[in-house]
């Protein structure tokens, strides 16, 4: 993930936007699973900041890279946050 904020500046609209989308769902993802492991905080910091992403994933595309690097730096340091604390994430093994 550090490598996308590196070349945020050199990359299209689009794909700024698409890698905003991608980072909005990991946030979800380490989440729902803060959640199970019962710390309800780091959840509920995750989900708003990944549904602000998503919501003006077109704005931070468009406008200043500068400040679109900052947001996903912080973003993925939320992620590598909870990766630190929880670096055995759980593996569903469900059929459905």
């Amino acid at each position: 993930m550090e490598e996308k904020t590196n070349l945020i500046k050199d990359l299209s609209i689009e794909e700024r936007e698409e890698i905003f989308v991608d980072i909005a769902r990991t946030l979800e993802d380490t989440a729902r699973e803060a959640l199970v492991e019962g710390n309800r905080q780091f959840a509920d910091l995750s989900t708003n900041m990944a549904e602000a992403i998503r919501v003006n994933a077109d704005e931070l595309a468009r406008d200043d890279p500068e400040n679109a690097e900052r947001v996903l730096q912080e973003a993925t340091a939320m992620i590598l946050q909870f990766e630190a604390v929880h670096p055995y994430r759980m593996v569903s093994m469900a059929v459905h």
